[in-house]
């Protein structure tokens, strides 16, 4: 059975993975790569500040940043646990699928997905009753994860599963974060 769903995730991954081309490559490349979504998360953080106030959006910031290292460090052990081959380290999948990029590190689960997805959904539930179009930020976890299946670097199995791993930690995080205001407001 589970050879089975590995041999239907690399046919998924072979068939997405050739709808790119060189034209494409840049913008993806572009896409994959976090720094270059930092003018997203500065306007995250005005809106959390602007709603929320300097106490709360600091204590925000500061679960954020727990969200990231668990998310981080959960994807870390996962990775070393099961040590997926990455498609482009994959011998046979190497010579089938477009590369773009070449990193060494395991595959299952990824890492991008996770935290990505883990972030969105705890900042859109941070931020639903605030902000209108907040719900649009889905798009960024979506685009920045299937970047990894057209960069060659991960299979859709890897996605899927961190994104309902990410979702799972955005949701307890904003848990989390729902009691720390309680306490924050009563003491």
């Amino acid at each position: 059975m589970l050879e089975k769903v590995i041999a239907y995730d690399k046919e998924i991954l072979v068939y997405l993975n050739s709808l790119g081309n060189s034209y494409w490559d840049g913008f993806w490349l572009f896409v994959t790569n976090q720094f270059y979504w930092s003018p997203v998360f500065l306007l995250i953080l005005y809106l959390i500040f602007k709603h929320y106030g300097v106490k709360k959006g600091i204590a925000f910031i500061l679960i954020t940043a727990a969200l990231v290292t668990f998310s981080d460090q959960f994807v870390n052990f996962t990775k070393n646990y099961f040590q997926r081959l990455r498609p482009n380290n994959d011998p046979v999948l190497s010579e089938i699928i477009r590369l773009t990029k070449r990193p060494g590190s395991y595959s299952f689960l990824s890492g991008h997905s996770t935290t990505s997805f883990a972030a969105t959904t705890f900042i859109i539930l941070t931020l639903r009753r605030h902000t209108k179009y907040i719900w649009f930020f889905i798009l960024w976890p979506i685009v920045f994860a299937y970047s990894r299946i057209y960069l060659g670097v991960h299979y859709p199995l890897d996605i899927f599963v961190g994104m309902i791993v990410g979702i799972l930690i955005g949701l307890l995080f904003y848990r989390l974060s729902l009691w720390i205001l309680k306490r924050m407001e009563a003491g």
